[in-house]
């Protein structure tokens, strides 16, 4: 089970901009967030979540060398719709629109956008329509 996830980012204040958009219709926002003098490596970090939990941090200490993939639940069809809109919007890129992948089981529609560093997320709807 997981309980939290974060990974540094290349340029936090962009990628913090991007996130608050992009996970917005997920019914995500900023939890918490701390600047570089409150955390023990000296640099910025965001948690992101709802309900008063934040699962999903940033930190500012700088890009992976590599890609992550993180894929977020959503809870209907149209969530997975509007998480795609609003990441493009705020400056991500395409990287497979909103639709069925019926290569993974017959009802998993998602969308994934590549995040400011190129990151893979994806909001995906298990779900029958």
């Amino acid at each position: 089970m997981i309980d939290h996830v974060g990974f540094p980012v290349s340029d936090f204040a962009r990628s913090r901009a991007f996130y608050a958009a992009a996970l917005a219709p997920l019914g995500y926002s900023v939890i918490m967030e701390f600047g570089p003098e409150e955390t023990d490596m000296g640099h910025a970090a965001a948690g992101f979540g709802r309900d008063g939990k934040p699962d999903f941090w940033i930190g500012g200490e700088g890009g992976l060398t590599g890609v992550l993939h993180v894929a977020l639940a959503a809870p209907d069809r149209a969530t997975v719709d509007a998480f795609h809109a609003a990441a493009l919007a705020a400056g991500g890129r395409d990287n497979g629109g909103p639709g069925l992948r019926p290569h993974y089981h017959p009802t998993y529609y998602a969308a994934f956008v590549l995040d400011p560093d190129g990151h893979n997320i994806e909001a995906v709807c298990h779900a029958p329509a």
